[in-house]
């Protein structure tokens, strides 16, 4: 007799349905997901062996992906690539996502797991700004407002745009901004240890006694969008430097993955 055991319903609970899925999709999928990783168009063989399954089991899955538009094959090289119903789904996408609304949802749980205030700046019409401050539960007071405007060459966040503003941005910025010639050299020196390393430190900056550490969030044009700042006591943070900064280069990292950017 055919089975009768019942599918999922109306009725059935959000729980319940969670955990329910079509297999075949799941699979298939996974082609998707290794196009997507390795950001070129790939030759059947190499995308089979990145999706983890043989030549012949993926091929009927780009056929059919290849006729809804997920995927398009090269007519003279034979490789596979996105096809138009995935650029416009990621554009859609991308449009739904605004960066501080993105940001500003983490910041809660982002300042609970470190432990410390948590900041986003972008960049303004006068220089790096905060537009979102989140405090721990157990707050160290740390004068920091809305609007405030942070120094470009003494602060985590101001050398962490340094190091990705388009050059005659930058200029104009720094001109607000003298220096000597040594500490030009010592602030040129900052970006290029901001550049290698991804993030941004800074003691005794904005507040004396207060240290902090930035990390950037990149859009799909690469473009710096803001930064993820974590501000507190210098002795704390400098002393969990480590910890904090793998912890916020991650969310950092999980941001602009949702933007459609490259870490």
């Amino acid at each position: 007799m055919p089975s009768t055991a019942p599918g999922p319903t109306d009725e059935t609970p959000d729980d319940e349905r969670v955990q329910r899925g079509i297999q075949s999709i799941e699979v298939g999928g996974r082609l998707l997901l290794a196009l997507a990783g390795a950001g070129r168009p790939l030759a059947l063989k190499d995308l089979a062996l990145a999706a983890q399954m043989s030549p012949a089991k993926a091929h009927p899955y780009l056929v059919s992906f290849g006729k809804l538009g997920l995927v398009a094959q090269d007519a003279g090289s034979g490789h596979y690539g996105l096809g138009p119903l995935a650029m416009q789904l990621g554009l859609i996408s991308l449009q739904q996502y605004h960066p501080v609304r993105l940001a500003t949802q983490r910041l809660p749980g982002l300042a609970r797991s470190l432990g410390h205030m948590v900041a986003i700046a972008v960049w303004g019409n006068r220089g790096p700004t905060i537009v979102r401050t989140e405090e721990p539960p157990s707050p160290v007071h740390v004068h920091m407002r809305h609007g405030m405007v942070m120094s470009v060459r003494g602060t985590a966040s101001g050398r962490l745009f340094a190091a990705w503003l388009p050059a005659e941005v930058l200029a104009a910025a720094l001109a607000a901004e003298p220096a000597s010639a040594s500490a030009q050299a010592a602030f040129e020196r900052d970006v290029a240890r901001v550049r290698r390393s991804g993030m941004a430190h800074a003691v005794d900056a904005a507040v004396a006694g207060i240290s902090a550490l930035a990390a950037p969030v990149f859009d799909a044009a690469g473009q710096m969008v803001l930064s993820l700042t974590v501000i507190g006591p210098g002795a704390l943070i400098d002393g969990q430097r480590e910890a904090l900064a793998a912890l916020l280069r991650q969310a950092a990292d999980e941001l602009t993955a949702q933007l459609g950017g490259r870490a």
